[in-house]
């Protein structure tokens, strides 16, 4: 019997059923290929260029409609900058490559290469105006160009969030094979499939052979082995190869298989273990003639760490301010509806193993610690972390304020104090540290958050080892701009309310 076998709406992988899944194996019986799925992606690049224009456009008649102090400038003057601006626009995006498909769909690189554009073209009209005495109109330099760039972010950020909506729903999908051995290509497959807005489907893997070969691995085809990848690639069209490190893909063996892969559509991908955590540490230089990796130190301390500290107090105080009303509502509605204090202090474990004082409103009844030991069998959480999701100690109040997170907001205060931040690995129990391995205590390099990369990929719902991976990825690569990032995503997580329990 063959590989695969498609017939009575059935898909057979060696006689064995597997479902509907793997339609994407026989593409040519559908009438679609590589070119079909990315036809899409043309119709993107020319929506992106649409909307720079509106933008650009609204933005000028905006600028122009600003009241200028100043000599104004003449009426067919002002009309013809507002018609040009779209066109100089345009072309800005188009130098600074804000349309290359390589800087689309995931990432900041695009919105990084916006904002960069912009800087330069309101740098050069201002530098331009002044050099040849131009009567450029004040308020079209000051608001119009500023503008066009905030309503560009927008759309861009706004059109990929409706790709990435598009995509959960199994639209605009590209075929990917994973190449490796079997716990690399794993954990890939398991990391591509919680990523799904880069909307990667794996079809199937390309394994070295084994004692135990098996025609399906952790639930993907064995299509082939390491010397069969092209073939693979023809047979079913594949869009994406991703390869991972491997003994029998040296150097020699990859300059090979990229030459094999010249005459398909496929993209060829390297995934090398340090990107998980490394991410944008890592760069390509050329040493001694060759490209080699180059892994740049995460900061913990510096100028950057101070700014992030000074971004953190100025935040954490104005948000006590404008809460005020927010939290002296919850203050009196957690006093009112059962007995004890209002706030909840709990020891946690901070930065450098420091201990410090967590600030909470109090949502569960009094003494609430003494009958966890009589519920850990009712332990829904993962290895380490102690979770139920309908806990019987929790109060009425306490449970809103827990799917929505308002118990944690407090903890601005800690913020305040410098034993928190507002961006970073939640602070755990000494109970908890105590079971940490080395790579987990990479999280106590830095100060402890009210939000973080936990929060915002699943809560309570995610594995310890999925934890662990997110809160090193942030202590490695951490930035004002992941933290801004971050807390944006905070808000939706919050209204959603996924895995607060």
């Amino acid at each position: 019997m063959s590989l695969l076998e498609i017939g009575d709406g059935a898909v057979r992988l060696g006689g064995q059923s597997v479902g509907r899944r793997w339609w994407w194996l026989a593409p040519r019986l559908r009438g679609e290929g590589t070119r079909a799925r990315r036809a899409w992606r043309a119709s993107y690049v020319r929506r992106l260029v649409g909307l720079d224009a509106v933008a650009a456009l609204l933005a000028g008649l905006v600028g122009w409609l600003v009241p200028e102090d100043g000599p104004l400038m003449s009426t067919v003057a002002s009309s013809s900058l507002v018609a040009v601006l779209p066109v100089v626009w345009v072309g800005a995006m188009l130098v600074a490559r804000t349309y290359e498909e390589r800087f689309l769909w995931v990432g900041p690189e695009e919105f990084r290469r916006v904002s960069s554009a912009a800087a330069l073209l309101l740098a050069t009209v201002g530098t331009v105006s002044w050099a040849f005495q131009l009567e450029v109109a004040r308020g079209f330099v000051v608001v119009a160009l500023p503008l066009a760039a905030v309503l560009t972010l927008a759309a861009r950020f706004l059109l990929r969030l409706r790709l990435h909506a598009q995509r959960a729903h199994g639209r605009h999908l590209q075929t990917a094979v994973l190449v490796g051995h079997r716990n690399g290509v794993a954990a890939l497959s398991a990391q591509m499939e919680r990523e799904a807005r880069h909307g990667y489907r794996v079809i199937g893997c390309c394994l070295p052979p084994a004692v135990d070969d098996r025609d399906v691995f952790e639930g993907l085809p064995v299509l082939g082995s390491l010397d069969e990848v092209a073939d693979v690639v023809r047979r079913y069209e594949v869009d994406t190869v991703a390869v991972l490190p491997s003994p029998e893909l040296d150097g020699a063996e990859m300059r090979k298989l990229g030459w094999e892969l010249e005459d398909t559509e496929a993209e060829l991908l390297l995934a090398p273990a340090v990107t998980e955590v490394a991410g944008p540490r890592v760069h390509v230089r050329p040493v001694a003639g060759l490209p080699l990796m180059h892994v740049e130190r995460p900061e913990f301390t510096g100028v950057r760490r101070i700014a992030k500290d000074v971004v953190d107090r100025t935040a954490a105080g104005l948000g006590v301010l404008l809460l005020l009303p927010v939290l002296a509502t919850l203050a009196l509605l957690v006093k009112v509806s059962s007995r004890g204090p209002v706030f909840y202090r709990h020891e946690r474990i901070g930065r450098d193993g420091r201990p410090f004082r967590v600030l909470k409103f109090r949502s569960m009844v009094v003494d609430a610690d003494k009958v966890q030991l009589d519920l850990l069998e009712r332990n829904e959480g993962n290895s380490v972390q102690f979770k139920i999701r309908r806990d019987p100690r929790v109060t009425r109040i306490g449970a809103v304020m827990r799917r929505y997170s308002l118990d944690e907001l407090p903890q601005l205060l800690n913020v305040l104090g410098g034993s928190m931040s507002l961006v970073g690995p939640r602070p755990h129990v000494t109970r908890e540290v105590e079971q940490y391995a080395s790579d987990m205590r990479r999280r106590l390099l830095v100060k402890p958050g009210i939000t973080g990369l936990w929060q915002v990929s699943g809560r309570s719902d995610l594995s310890w080892d999925d934890a662990v991976r997110l809160d090193v990825r942030y202590v490695e690569n951490w930035s004002l701009a992941f933290d801004f990032m971050i807390l944006w995503k905070t808000m939706g997580a919050v209204l959603r309310g996924s895995g607060a329990y």
